[in-house]
């Protein structure tokens, strides 16, 4: 089952699966801007990360010295999620702890994801409640993908992803396992500006740690409209796409993949947030379209 949402400016669908977004269509362009996960390149459009992001040791996390098996990025955009409430341009989806979720991540909870459209902007909110007697320890992201370049007659190449601050990127470098392997890199931006390339993500994502913009585009060099994502609540950014497809992943993270040879139980891991008892999370970011 599918969700549309739409105004005057963008239309929106969310899958129920995954409370995920399949597409996002400019209405003055009728341009469609997310992947539409051709399953021979990448199967997805826009996945929710929960309860981890990223790869994890042996596929595994560590609560209260058990080890629980753990898939990269979570089972939330596995899961089917319940549409709590609609409106044209509002849709909140429920993801609640069951047995399935406890054999993997031994806590009660509600996960909500809610959607809102406010002009040209789209509004993601993530909402955690622990229904747990015990502290929760969680990690979420998002992991939307755009299609490049935006118009015919242009090319992947023509594209760049700006950022609001200046300076190099420094990245951390992820080995074959997909997990960090403790190892850093430094790419220089040109005017704020990465620009993209068919071999930018030869050795797989970019992975932003020490970030300090807090806002960024993806912008076209022979037309007007750019995606800006404003990820203030998040302290990490990542940036994939598979070599050669014509999509970018623009992913703002609260938390990252483990490091490599350095297991660590779930209270551990870098950029986990503690939820305690009967208390909520709650993180947003910000979607444009213009």
């Amino acid at each position: 089952m599918k969700q549309v949402l739409k105004n005057e400016h963008i239309r929106l669908v969310i899958n129920h699966q995954g409370a995920e977004m399949t597409s996002l269509i400019n209405l003055a362009t009728q341009t469609e801007h997310l992947w539409q996960g051709d399953p021979a390149i990448w199967p997805w459009h826009a996945p929710n990360l929960f309860p981890v992001v990223g790869g994890q040791t042996n596929d595994q996390i560590v609560v209260d010295g058990q080890a629980y098996p753990m898939k990269r990025h979570g089972f939330a955009r596995n899961s089917e999620f319940i549409n709590t409430e609609c409106t044209p341009t509002y849709a909140s989806f429920e993801l609640r702890s069951s047995p399935e979720t406890k054999a993997m991540y031994p806590y009660d909870f509600i996960f909500e994801i809610i959607y809102e459209l406010d002009g040209p902007d789209v509004i993601i909110e993530y909402k955690v409640r622990n229904l747990s007697e015990t502290n929760m320890f969680l990690s979420l992201g998002a992991h939307p993908a755009f299609n490049v370049p935006f118009a015919p007659g242009e090319d992947y190449t023509d594209y760049y992803i700006e950022f609001d601050r200046d300076g190099s990127l420094e990245t951390s470098l992820l080995g074959p396992d997909g997990l960090l392997s403790g190892e850093k890199g430094r790419i220089h931006l040109e005017e704020r500006q990465l620009n993209l390339t068919p071999n930018l993500f030869d050795n797989d994502a970019l992975v932003l740690l020490s970030l300090k913009s807090r806002k960024v585009s993806l912008c076209s060099r022979k037309n007007d409209h750019r995606i800006t994502l404003e990820f203030g609540m998040f302290p990490y950014l990542g940036l994939w796409a598979k070599p050669g497809a014509p999509f970018v992943c623009i992913e703002p993270w609260l938390g990252v993949a483990d490091t490599a040879n350095r297991p660590m139980p779930i209270e551990g891991k870098q950029g986990i947030h503690r939820v305690t008892p009967k208390t909520s999370f709650i993180a947003h970011y910000y979607l444009g379209v213009v």
